[in-house]
């Protein structure tokens, strides 16, 4: 088998076996946040920074154009001033957490995505949200990590391969994003 093949194979597979139940109560989740107008925010560190951004502009624009609704979403990656601030100005740990301390509003929505679960800006900011009254969901790989302990919903990706997490996961937000634009049920 070639590593193109093995590469595939194994992103197929770990597609697979995503949790459909865990996927329609995210969507739920997102549904009836879209419907009463409450924000979504999204975060993450490297690519998994750059799907958050990603999936927010889908979710943002996407949303608006298809169903007339604007929905409340943004990364906050996106803002390099107010991360790098927070970072030098405390700790890293804060680049997150210390935004949505700003902006969140009980019963909003924070997607946090760590490939290993692991990341502590993203378990802070997790923390924080919790603690604010939010609805938490991590999207995570290999076991889980923190993440999976700390959100209130959780989607692991079966891997230990960073690359196919991440794949994944840009794949689980578009599949979330065709769902709330065409009002998927399991």
């Amino acid at each position: 088998m070639s590593m193109i093949s093995s590469y595939l194979g194994l992103v197929g597979k770990a597609i697979l076996e995503l949790p459909e139940e865990s996927i329609q109560e995210v969507i739920d989740i997102l549904k009836k946040a879209h419907a009463e107008g409450r924000q979504v925010f999204l975060l993450g560190n490297g690519g998994s920074a750059m799907t958050a951004s990603h999936i927010a502009g889908d979710f943002q624009k996407g949303l608006k154009e298809s169903t007339g609704k604007k929905f409340k979403a943004m990364a906050v990656t996106d803002n390099v001033a107010i991360m790098t601030a927070w970072a030098n100005d405390t700790d890293y740990e804060n680049i997150f957490a210390q935004q949505l301390d700003s902006l969140l509003e009980p019963e909003d929505v924070v997607i946090a995505i760590s490939g290993s679960g692991n990341s502590p800006n993203v378990i802070k900011a997790v923390e924080k949200a919790n603690e604010m009254g939010a609805i938490t969901v991590g999207w995570a790989g290999y076991a889980g990590g923190r993440l999976a302990q700390v959100a209130q919903k959780s989607i692991v990706v079966n891997s230990d391969n960073m690359q196919r997490i991440e794949d994944v996961h840009m794949i689980l937000g578009h599949l979330v994003f065709s769902c709330l634009m065409k009002q998927c049920t399991a």
